[in-house]
Order: C-alpha cells, then sequence, then structure tokens
C-alpha cells in the first residue's frame, strides 16, 4: 500500500515536468510560414479586342459566259489552275463569223465604190447647173445619191466594225487574274451567248489575292466603334488605317495581319447587324472564298492597364480572385475583374494597385491572413513572367 501511494506522488511530481517537455517539442515542430513567389503587376498600354467569325469572299468573281452563240471548238486550261487576264480560256467555232465579215468587206467595197461614183456624177451635176443645161431637180437627185452612198458606206463600215468584234468574241480570255474553276461545257455543244439571261455559263473565276473576310457585328458594337469614331478615336472604320488579325480554324493564333476597308451603310432590318470588311495578303493562296475564320478588330482605344499572368489568379464560385502580401508579409485575398488575354498575361482591371505584391507562385500554399515568406523570382523568372 505504501509502495502504491510513493509511485502516485511521484506521478504528480512528473506531470509539470513531462507538460513542459510535451510544449517544447511541439514549439520546436510549427512549421515556418510558407515561401511564395511575388512579383508586380506589368503595366502596359493595352487594346481591348471583338472576335467575330467571318467568311471569305473573292475581291474579283466572274462568271464567263460567251458573247456570240456558236458551237465549242475548244477548252484552253485545266480544271482548277490559276490564270491570267488575257489568257486564252475557250473558242467558238470561228468559220460562221468569219464568213459575215467577209460579207461585210464585199458591202463595204461595193459602198465606197458606189460612192466615188456619186461624188463625181454630184460634181458633175454643179457645171452643169451653173451652166443651166440641167434642172435644178436633176440636180438635187445626183446630191441625194450622194448622200445616200456616204450613209451606206458609214453603215457598212459600222457592219465590218460589228463582224470584226463577233469574231474576236469566239476567243474568250480570262477577265481577271484568279483561278478557274472546272468547265460547264464539253466541246462541241451549242452554247447561247449574248447579253440576255439564258446565256450558257462556261466556268467561274474568282481572284486570290489579295482576299477579303466578310463579318457582322451588332448594333451595340456599331455605336460604340462610331463613338469612338466622333471623339477622334478611330478603332474600327471605312478608311482602311484599323489594323485586324485572323485566325483560321485549325491555328491557336491570330496570326494573319489585314485592314478594315469597308462598313456598311445600313444596318439589317431582320438580324439586326451591320456588315464590315477587312482586307488581307494571300500570297500562299491559303485562303479560299467561302473559307471561315475568326476575325479580330480593336475594341476600345489603347488605355493604360496592369497584367499578371494567369497562374496567379484563383477561383471561388464565380468571382475570381489573387493573393496580395501586405507590408507585414501577409497574404491578403483580393477580387479581381478580369479583362483580355494580351500576349499570354491577364487584364486586369479593377481590385489591384501598381504597388500591389501578388503571388505568382505558391499560391496553394498562402492562406488569407496567414504569414508567407515572399521571395522575389530569379531574372529568367521575371522575364517570363512580363512576356507571358
Amino acid at each position: 500500500m505504501k509502495i502504491k501511494i510513493r509511485a502516485a506522488a511521484l506521478l504528480l511530481i512528473l506531470a509539470p515536468v513531462l507538460a513542459a517537455c510535451g510544449d517544447g517539442q511541439r514549439a520546436q515542430q510549427a512549421p515556418p510560414p510558407p515561401t511564395v513567389t511575388v512579383a508586380k503587376p506589368v503595366q502596359r498600354n493595352v487594346v481591348d479586342f471583338d472576335e467575330y467569325v467571318g467568311r471569305f469572299v473573292a475581291v474579283d468573281s466572274v462568271e464567263v459566259r460567251a458573247r456570240v452563240s456558236g458551237y465549242l471548238d475548244g477548252v484552253h486550261f485545266n480544271d482548277g489552275q490559276i490564270v491570267k487576264q488575257g489568257d486564252l480560256l475557250f473558242t467558238i467555232d470561228k468559220r460562221p463569223f468569219q464568213n459575215a465579215l467577209d460579207q461585210a468587206r464585199a458591202n463595204l467595197t461595193l459602198a465606197r465604190s458606189n460612192l466615188i461614183f456619186t461624188e463625181a456624177d454630184h460634181a458633175r451635176g454643179k457645171q452643169l447647173l451653173r451652166d443651166k443645161t440641167i434642172a435644178e431637180q436633176v440636180f438635187e437627185q445626183r446630191s441625194q445619191a450622194k448622200r445616200n452612198a456616204e450613209a451606206s458606206v458609214q453603215a457598212n463600215e459600222a457592219a465590218v466594225r460589228q463582224a470584226e468584234l463577233d469574231l474576236q468574241f469566239t476567243e474568250l480570255r480570262a477577265p481577271v487574274t484568279g483561278r478557274i474553276g472546272d468547265r460547264r461545257v464539253t466541246p462541241g455543244n451549242l452554247i447561247t451567248g449574248g447579253t440576255t439571261g439564258t446565256t450558257t455559263m462556261l466556268a467561274t473565276i474568282v481572284s486570290l489575292d489579295p482576299i477579303r473576310l466578310e463579318f457582322t457585328f451588332d448594333e451595340a458594337a456599331y455605336l460604340r466603334y462610331e463613338r469612338f469614331a466622333s471623339s477622334g478615336r478611330e478603332v474600327t472604320g471605312r478608311g482602311g488605317s484599323v489594323i485586324v488579325s485572323l485566325k483560321l480554324i485549325d491555328e491557336a493564333d491570330f496570326v494573319h495581319r489585314g485592314y478594315m476597308d469597308f462598313v456598311d451603310n445600313v444596318i439589317d432590318k431582320a438580324s439586326g447587324t451591320i456588315r464590315g470588311r477587312a482586307v488581307f495578303s494571300n500570297t500562299e493562296e491559303m485562303f479560299t472564298p467561302g473559307m471561315f475564320a475568326r476575325v479580330r478588330v480593336p475594341g476600345s482605344p489603347a488605355y493604360p492597364a496592369l497584367l499578371i499572368p494567369d497562374a496567379a489568379i484563383a477561383s471561388e464560385q464565380a468571382r475570381k480572385f489573387v493573393m496580395v502580401v501586405d507590408g507585414e508579409n501577409t497574404a491578403q485575398q483580393r477580387y479581381v475583374t478580369l479583362g483580355a488575354l494580351v500576349d499570354k498575361l491577364r487584364v486586369v482591371k479593377d481590385g489591384l494597385k501598381p504597388e500591389d505584391r501578388i503571388i505568382v507562385n505558391g499560391l496553394m500554399r498562402a492562406r488569407p491572413g496567414a504569414k508567407v515568406t515572399p521571395e522575389q523570382p530569379s531574372q529568367a523568372g521575371a522575364t517570363t513572367a512580363t512576356t507571358k
């Protein structure tokens, strides 16, 4: 019994000592503040951009149709090839038109011969009228014959010119430079020419370089652009000086550069949109009329903005925030309003100051109100942060 009492007393004496030892061990095991990388926002003048979907259209598009009717004699191109302006495309059987030209020239020769005779007869009539040898009525008849001969010569000269044109029209040449489609008629078929709507279409040609992209934007965007223009800050207009960029459906970035050259003068009543047009160089002939693409046009004048890497941004339901380290190295949560992505940096429109130190690396280790150990990024890291 005495032994048990002595053991209990010993435990009571050693308890404070053991508790103190435990507290010291826990104090030694407390982790230090986490290390994070901080950087200040990048200050830069930026421009907001609007993106639209558009379709390429050719600057020149021509339907090749004959001006004269006849049998198609030959095709002088390969389907789908590039043709130059003036290249021979089709020929129509020339023989009927050559015969018509020869007949017109013969009629002109006959008319000129008749004119020579009537001019001489008229000159003799003048002398005979002065000598009172013929009556005035006879002289008037000779004058009339001379005028008729002159008119006949003019009519036959016009007939010759028309016959020459018809013969020339038997050769159909490319009116523009571009890519031609497939032939719609094979040699040996009778084609209808002329200026009516029943003429036979032989092929189509579309120009490729330069090429246009047509797109539409809504009334609100149109009003915004016009208000910028009226204040002297042109962002999208008709003058051809606004630079735009483009990307194809299989491209990750807007790498093609062009310029605006046209904005329509009416807003479509059905859709409430207005048509815009941009021009792009197409030296590699990658763009084809009818192809879709995305175009990015300036949506605002240049303005100063703060930019941060996307890695520094976190989400809390629908809101975005960043972690800022204050002067006492305490992490604080800041809700921000984000803008567009510019050179892989995100524009922050509201919520940050230029002097703020934001956590760009180690965001998951920081907690609002907790201490952190901030580190400045290395020179390579700083360069990367400002160019992303």
